[in-house]
């Protein structure tokens, strides 16, 4: 299904793995890829959660970046907005924003019909759709649970972009139901005292810390594009 805006809007986050494959940025993305399939060893890796310990740290550029690299590899990759307090996915895949995870959750739309194909091969969104009174407990409904088993059937990869988790109880409620965390911090805005008090909340959480994502560290002249997320 595609349902395109007409403008873009000016938050969207790059996706520079898309537009510079070949650039020393998406190897940093695809280092990430390769840390998750060596987690996937063991036991499945098939829902990812990407947060952060607060805003502006570069989740949300980190969580389409990520997708973008699985889906290159040939998988069937579903980039979700969980970020149902601030969405911002549909402005950078250009999609609207109408329908999307909460009216699916909602029952007001059917899976099939709320995902959207982006121009990424291999690559579909589930935008966050309208945003509830109650993200946390729509995260933690057995809806969701459903919702969730029906997506491990039909993709290889789920990568969800949920909020900063020192901000809300949002991304701890779907940490427990996913496979594995990236966790996003941007160099030099970030500090010590919230870091390691995000690390400490998602350590308690039955998930797996899949890495460390550092946004805004140098890399042969050209930035880790984080300041959008």
């Amino acid at each position: 299904m595609s349902r395109s805006l007409k403008n873009k809007k000016k938050n969207s986050v790059p996706l520079i793995a898309y537009n510079e494959p070949k650039g020393a940025i998406s190897e940093q993305y695809r280092l990430v890829r390769t840390n998750i399939e060596f987690s996937s060893v063991d036991e499945e890796i098939k829902l990812i959660m990407v947060t952060s310990p607060e805003p502006s740290d570069g989740k949300s550029t980190t969580a389409a970046n990520l997708a973008i690299v699985l889906a290159q590899q040939g998988k069937q990759v579903l980039l979700v907005d969980a970020d149902l307090r601030k969405p911002s996915i549909h402005y950078t895949f250009n999609i609207s924003n109408i329908v999307g995870l909460t009216s699916v959750l909602a029952r007001k739309e059917s899976l099939d019909k709320a995902i959207s194909n982006s121009y990424i091969p291999n690559l579909d969104v589930l935008t966050s759709g309208a945003i509830p009174p109650n993200p946390s407990e729509l995260l933690n409904s057995k809806a969701m649970d459903v919702l969730l088993h029906e997506l491990r059937k039909k993709f290889d990869y789920v990568v969800f972009d949920t909020p900063p988790v020192l901000a809300v109880t949002d991304p701890q409620v779907l940490a427990n139901k996913c496979d594995g965390v990236v966790f996003v911090i941007y160099s030099g805005k970030t500090t010590k005292d919230k870091a390691f008090k995000a690390k400490e909340l998602l350590d308690k959480l039955k998930t797996q810390l899949l890495g460390v994502v550092v946004n805004g560290v140098e890399l042969k002249k050209a930035e880790f594009y984080g300041q959008y997320g």
